[in-house]
């Protein structure tokens, strides 16, 4: 509003004052923009030579495995390891690594890995498969309440159907049953009939349910005849 009173020349020389003034802020702002934008897009660059080298090295590590050549997928992914820890890749590694050590009977390996797996991976779909594999690797320890406690934590709408089903054979070998039976429903509830998991988890529910559960409905009226 204070322009309103000043003609062209007062205004063009207010204008030239302030320039003069502020001159070096104003160069100094320029200079440190067009160095955060550099910046900003070399870092972007750098990620993205990162995460291709990455995704090379994994490429890499997949192919000598599915060549059978197992001490060069290890040496490859200790390189995906120590050169990119932070990368999605070597989480994919640590589970492959993981999945392996299972395979093996190596429970101890196993955990090892999904430990560094969970360290290192962000959080998201990726995390959440992590503490699944960490909590089926407990229950195979025998360490069920361990592996109840990992799925409890996971966000609730995360893999559903296998937390209802390892949460059920983790409460069936605490022996508590009819929790069991109820984390089975949900898990079956949860999946695709058509799935070929369908139908192993209806036997699994079939299983903990039993003879005498299903018998119990009737056992009622008949001691009410007994009774009258």
């Amino acid at each position: 509003m204070a322009f309103d009173v000043l003609d062209e020349h007062e205004q063009g020389e207010l204008v030239q004052k302030w320039l003069r003034e502020n001159a070096l802020a104003i160069i100094v702002g320029i200079v440190l923009g067009l160095v955060l934008i550099f910046g900003w897009n070399q870092w972007k660059v750098h990620s993205a030579q990162k995460d291709a080298e990455a995704a090379a090295q994994f490429q890499a590590l997949t192919d000598a495995a599915s060549n059978g050549d197992e001490d060069a997928a290890r040496t490859i992914a200790a390189t995906l390891r120590e050169e990119h820890p932070k990368s999605i890749y070597s989480a994919l590694a640590a589970l492959r690594a993981a999945e392996d050590a299972a395979a093996r009977n190596d429970l101890a390996a196993a955990a090892s890995e999904l430990d560094w797996a969970g360290q290192h991976v962000p959080e998201g779909a990726l995390a959440a498969l992590v503490t699944l594999r960490s909590a089926r690797v407990k229950l195979a320890q025998g360490e069920a309440d361990a592996a109840i406690k990992l799925v409890d934590g996971l966000p609730k709408e995360s893999y559903v159907a296998s937390v209802g089903e390892l949460r059920g054979d983790a409460l069936l070998k605490l022996g508590r049953a009819d929790e069991a039976r109820q984390a089975y429903e949900g898990a079956l509830a949860a999946l695709d009939p058509q799935t070929p998991a369908h139908a192993l988890l209806q036997m699994k529910l079939d299983d903990v349910a039993g003879a005498p559960a299903a018998a119990a409905p009737s056992a009622a009226p008949e001691a009410e005849k007994k009774g009258s």
